[in-house]
């Protein structure tokens, strides 16, 4: 387990950057039960690197990741390198956590820790919207 500081030195962002992403609902890291600090795990490193990476060097906005998250399989969003054989990427029109209620999946932490599990509830917004009054949406 990692505190905050020690992950901002390892993936060289802020800690308040890596507050944000928590507050976004981008990452759920554990709390001491004694002291309240956020406690990160590999697993929590590899999502702050990765949501970096789509906002940053992606370009994403934070509702489109919000939009990749729900709508893309997990293992293309963290660019998984044992996709080819995991059971969410035999299956990608199924969300990875409700495989996981059947078959046990290759990612290392658990669903409620996860960035697409977190998200699972935040409404799709269609990227190119039909306007019937109009031919297009200005």
């Amino acid at each position: 387990m990692y505190l905050i500081n020690e992950v901002s030195r390892e993936v060289n962002l802020s800690q308040k950057r890596i507050r944000e992403y928590e507050k976004e609902g981008f990452i759920k890291p554990k709390r001491h039960p004694h002291t309240n600090n956020r406690l990160y795990t590999d697993f929590e490193v590899l999502q702050v690197q990765r949501i970096h990476d789509l906002i940053h060097e992606r370009g994403f906005t934070l509702t489109g990741l919000k939009n990749l998250l729900v709508m893309a399989p997990c293992w293309n969003v963290f660019d998984c390198d044992t996709r080819e054989d995991c059971p969410a990427y035999k299956d990608p029109h199924v969300p990875c956590w409700k495989v996981r209620e059947k078959n046990e999946t290759l990612c290392p932490g658990p669903c409620e820790r996860c960035a697409v599990f977190m998200n699972r509830d935040f409404k799709k917004e269609y990227v190119l919207e039909h306007n019937r009054n109009n031919r297009f949406q200005t």
